[in-house]
């Protein structure tokens, strides 16, 4: 049960903790100061999240999300929100590789050559599956999470740990709930494909509360540590180098291969969600299916790693309210109606 529980809870920190989490881009669009209620109430709602998510996916042992999508959403809306969740995993998947040409740039590799790396890697994966998704993510997220959290605790040690400023005001708390939001769509598309291979009630448990954990720890502190370098965020398409300029080169070469490892696990997750919801229709191999998606991707990366996540991620975070409502009301609506019944 641990085992399991610890894998699917990879599993949902390597879909979120992507190139908008952590280059540290996302964290700044929707927090910044004024925000450790947000970040708090952030997790809860995760936490929620993941939780009932798991719920209908185990209960309906599905192997993709539209099953999660009818219990949440009923039959009439499920068309929307499957057409929402395919332009969702298409265009963030697309804000990804970008994000993997853009942070091999730091490595004075060329931005297509990038590209082409994390597509070709993409697809090779896709030879083992769903299998082979828990396994990269089982490696790489503990790794990114245990250099990410040192690195920021080591930039704080040197700021003087400047904690208690974070709850003098709290004037952004609504953004936990786009941001929260903005989340919810790859989890629902991701989470619904592994259903069926939740052996135990007490993986969701596991899962669920270990993400939220985690994720809201790293969140704060690093929010925190950009709020110091305020000023200077603005000057770097990668947030995470205005903190590690002063860092020896070593350390900026291993954050850059862990950033770079954590952009791929998540755009693997997106063209999971795709692979999983048409293979049923196309009849093809994951790989040969990866493929496809990736041949239509790579030519939208040239709209600039920033301006899509600018763009793109508050549109799709108001757009995603009513799933969350719907998710958060969910165990108490099912509970009247397992009452009435």
């Amino acid at each position: 049960m641990w085992k399991s529980g610890l894998k699917w809870m990879f599993l949902i920190i390597g879909t979120m903790i992507g190139a908008g989490y952590a280059s540290g881009r996302e964290l700044w669009q929707f927090f910044g100061y004024e925000s450790g209620l947000a970040i708090l109430l952030f997790s809860i709602l995760f936490f929620v999240c993941c939780y009932v998510v798991m719920s209908i996916s185990y209960q309906q042992k599905s192997e993709h999300y539209i099953p999660v999508l009818e219990k949440l959403m009923g039959k009439k809306l499920t068309g929307l929100y499957d057409g929402m969740i395919i332009l969702y995993l298409f265009s963030t998947t697309v804000i990804m590789i970008a994000g993997g040409g853009a942070t091999l740039e730091v490595l004075h590799v060329p931005y297509w050559y990038g590209v082409f790396i994390i597509s070709s890697l993409i697809v090779l994966l896709f030879i083992w599956g769903l299998n082979g998704m828990t396994s990269i993510n089982a490696m790489i997220i503990p790794l990114l999470i245990l250099f990410l959290v040192g690195t920021l605790l080591v930039f704080q040690w040197t700021n003087g740990f400047n904690m208690a400023s974070a709850w003098n005001k709290q004037g952004n708390w609504p953004s936990a709930f786009t941001f929260t939001a903005l989340n919810i769509l790859p989890l629902v598309a991701v989470i619904g494909a592994i259903g069926k291979k939740i052996n135990h009630k007490g993986e969701l448990w596991i899962a669920s509360l270990g993400s939220a954990g985690l994720l809201g720890t790293v969140s704060f502190l690093y929010n925190q540590s950009l709020i110091a370098v305020a000023q200077e965020v603005m000057l770097y398409e990668i947030p995470l180098f205005a903190i590690l300029k002063n860092y020896p080169y070593f350390m900026v070469l291993v954050m850059t291969g862990l950033l770079w490892a954590a952009i791929y696990t998540t755009a693997a997750s997106g063209i999971l969600g795709l692979c999983t919801r048409f293979q049923p229709v196309l009849k093809m191999p994951f790989w040969l299916l990866s493929l496809f998606f990736l041949i239509l991707m790579i030519p939208l990366t040239t709209f600039g790693f920033s301006k899509l996540i600018s763009i793109l991620y508050p549109l799709y975070g108001l757009m995603n309210l009513y799933i969350l409502a719907s998710i958060m009301l969910y165990p108490i609506v099912n509970r009247f109606d397992q009452n009435a019944a």
